[in-house]
């Protein structure tokens, strides 16, 4: 069963959008082109903590909130900011303290942050001061840094397109742990089918089949079918389907599309490819752009493009051929500029603007989502099109809301109702997947888009995999894939046919105000 209910059926909203635009074939609503914008590491309280209010202290851009903006569930509305269960009280980051240190996101330790729903051990089970992992800015909190948030004086852009289309505060990361559980869950549901190649388990991947080998990732192993990962790290391989085997079945073009993904030095009949292009981020540190472990679709045999083969012709960028559907950030464009923008489109920021602490942050990202949003409102498919932005782990950032638990699991990695419970996994289910995580940000910008409008239903990352299902009618994947029981995007639409659409909206990339 879904884990929220609809004010509307999925049916009555698909005649009403029959009465709206014309449609396609194969396509269940208005929306033609989805974009995900998939980012790294944010919890919701992280960047809308105190929404709409900001300090506006002139420490960044000036905020103010349009009358009647609504609230969220943050820390302001809970008054969590001045009675916070946990050692250290929460605290706003300033715009100029953009690059801070990466906190702990493993699997079990953000289990025990949650303290069986209290939310009160992150100092002490996710946090990390300076020298931890060594040297970072923690703002002289210690471990404590993990409190932190940022508000409209920093997160500007992401406050704007609030104010101007949709958001969630109450959307999770479908299980607990880092990047890879998230990529794979935001692709298929399903982080059980892995295939350790080389290295360890430990951390990486638990219950393992004893007659299949078959686990659950937990952690970031890598993509054993790249030629990019870096070396002596664990590397695994998926089964099952994947979101990409569901399009290609239709032959709706899709593509995923990674910063750094296209190969410094070709692959060769002896040598692999090397992917070392880099970039320098706002706090002047060198960063390489391309993170194996943040493709999903490396993982699967049927998706992966081991080799990094660029594409044979940009007007067949998103169908089929040498590079199957595994592309360069730069190919999007090339795709998008000449008229040939696929149906389902995934990008992946360079790994300096993709908002992950330590080696990116949020200036860095506010770039690339405001660039790369301004110009996807230039194209002429955005009267049809939604860019979804979400994200694929909390880092381990505070947040205060604890998720509903649909998937249980009792590992010896469990921990979030004691050692070894995530609640009682019924049998025959995969274990090792408990969830639903961390909350985390996810918005809707689209002219189809409710304006300025909060949904609180329950969605989590395989959401937008079963939005795309249902938009182009795919069906879904089996194998206990959470698709099957995600909440749905469809009421931070309006597709009523009198529905006022959302203008474009461009904002500066430095200040993230509108233009």
């Amino acid at each position: 069963m879904p884990v929220r209910t609809m004010r509307y059926s999925f049916l009555s909203i698909m005649a009403a959008c029959s009465l709206a635009v014309p449609r396609l074939a194969g396509e269940a609503s208005p929306i033609r082109h989805v974009v995900v914008v998939f980012q790294e590491n944010v919890s919701f309280d992280h960047y809308f903590a105190t929404y709409p209010n900001a300090a506006n202290d002139g420490l960044g851009s000036n905020f103010t909130a349009k009358p009647g903006t609504p609230l969220v569930s943050g820390l302001f509305l809970n008054g969590l900011l001045a009675h916070n269960p946990n050692s250290v009280a929460p605290f706003r980051l300033t715009h100029a303290q953009t690059i801070t240190c990466d906190q702990d996101h493993n699997y079990g330790d953000e289990q025990k942050a949650f303290d069986a729903g209290a939310m009160d051990k992150f100092p002490e089970s996710v946090g990390t001061g300076d020298g931890t992992f060594g040297p970072c800015f923690d703002a002289g909190k210690g471990t404590g840094v993990v409190m932190g948030y940022y508000d409209g004086n920093t997160v500007t852009a992401m406050w704007n397109y609030a104010q101007a289309f949709s958001m969630s505060d109450n959307s999770f990361g479908t299980t607990f742990g880092p990047s890879t559980p998230g990529a794979l869950n935001l692709v298929a549901g399903q982080t059980w089918g892995a295939t350790i190649v080389s290295g360890s388990a430990a951390g990486n991947v638990n219950a393992i089949d004893a007659k299949t080998g078959l686990g659950t990732v937990i952690g970031d192993a890598r993509p054993a079918l790249d030629d990019c990962d870096p070396p002596k790290k664990t590397l695994v391989t998926m089964s099952g389907s994947n979101v990409g085997d569901l399009l290609n079945a239709r032959g709706i073009t899709w593509g995923w599309f990674q910063g750094g993904f296209r190969p410094t030095t070709p692959a060769t009949s002896t040598t692999p490819a090397v992917c070392n292009a880099s970039h320098t981020n706002s706090g002047g540190a060198v960063v390489t752009d391309y993170i194996p472990h943040h493709e999903p679709f490396q993982y699967y045999p049927q998706t992966a493009n081991p080799h990094h083969v660029p594409p044979d012709s940009t007007d067949r960028i998103g169908a089929s051929g040498p590079a199957n559907h595994q592309y360069d950030l730069q190919d999007f464009w090339a795709a998008a500029n000449s008229g040939h923008l696929p149906a389902v489109s995934f990008l992946k920021a360079a790994a300096y603007q993709d908002g992950h602490a330590g080696y990116s942050g949020p200036l860095d990202e506010q770039t690339f989502l405001v660039q790369t949003i301004n110009r996807l409102m230039s194209l002429r498919e955005w009267d049809n099109m939604a860019i979804i932005i979400a994200y694929d782990d909390s880092d381990g950032w505070y947040d205060h809301v604890m998720a509903p638990i649909v998937r249980q699991s009792n590992t010896p990695d469990d921990a979030l109702l004691g050692a070894g419970s995530c609640g009682t996994a019924p049998a025959g289910s995969f274990q090792g997947r408990c969830g639903y995580g961390p909350r985390l940000p996810l918005m809707v910008i689209s002219p189809w888009a409710r304006q300025n409008f909060v949904d609180h239903n329950v969605t989590d990352q395989s959401s937008i995999l079963r939005f795309i299902e249902d938009n182009w009618r795919l069906g879904q994947l089996g194998n206990q894939s959470t698709d099957a029981q995600a909440g749905s995007l469809w009421d931070m639409f309006d597709l009523e046919p009198n529905h006022q659409r959302a203008p474009a909206l461009l904002l500066d990339p430095a200040s993230g105000n509108p233009m």
